[in-house]
């Protein structure tokens, strides 16, 4: 993780230990009323490590979180009740799952394993149709969130990740069109937003403008 201290690492750990925990203790709230469902969702761990350990990831923001784990859960329950193949059925789901999620803004990487889960899960899983996703998935996603979002205001980091304001340019510096055409050009995605790439860059620049005045 670039830009990690072992303060960082330490930090993340133990919020998404938290988390989880936080996570499982509402999914037990929906266990109360449809006791044959589980209390967690295995992906929701997955989900912890985006939100606690990159909070400022574009895919572990809140709606992401939420809206990706909730929409591919319906998206698989949807697909299992058309596709009666499990083996085509999961790999439908996901690819639909992907897309759904790219259109709504909502991509997030664990949702691809909600969306399995909700047609290779156990019988209960299966059996509840549309409440799973609505009950469990949405309790687990909604009180993770929170949990990221309270620990992350105590531990002093942002998120919902909020992009520092890029300082003024330099003579020489980069501006916001020149870093969009670059990611046009490289014909990739990454894992950082263009405000947060472009805030970077001009702090970078920034550093070696300094350098360069002081002889460093």
């Amino acid at each position: 993780m670039a830009g990690a201290r072992l303060n960082d690492r330490l930090i993340a750990c133990l919020g998404a230990g938290l988390g989880v925990f936080i996570a499982a203790i509402a999914g037990l709230g929906v266990q109360n009323m449809w006791p044959a469902l589980p209390f967690l969702i295995a992906p929701i761990g997955a989900s912890a490590v985006l939100v606690f350990a990159v909070p400022a990831s574009p895919l572990a923001q809140p709606w992401p979180v939420f809206g990706g784990n909730v929409l591919s859960a319906a998206v698989g329950v949807t697909v299992a009740h058309l596709v009666p193949d499990q083996m085509l059925a999961v790999g439908l789901a996901v690819a639909v799952a992907i897309l759904a999620m790219s259109l709504l803004r909502c991509l997030h990487p664990p949702s691809g394993a909600v969306a399995v889960t909700a047609i290779i899960g156990s019988d209960a899983v299966i059996a509840a149709g549309y409440m799973y996703p609505v009950t469990l998935v949405a309790a687990n996603s909604a009180a993770l969130v929170l949990a990221g979002y309270l620990f992350h205001l105590i531990s002093g980091h942002s998120y919902p990740h909020r992009v520092i304001e890029t300082p003024a340019p330099l003579p020489t510096a980069l501006f916001r069109e020149d870093i969009e055409l670059a990611l046009a050009h490289t014909n990739e995605t990454f894992d950082i937003s263009p405000a947060d790439l472009e805030t970077l860059l001009m702090t970078a620049e920034s550093f070696a403008s300094q350098r360069r005045s002081t002889g460093g």
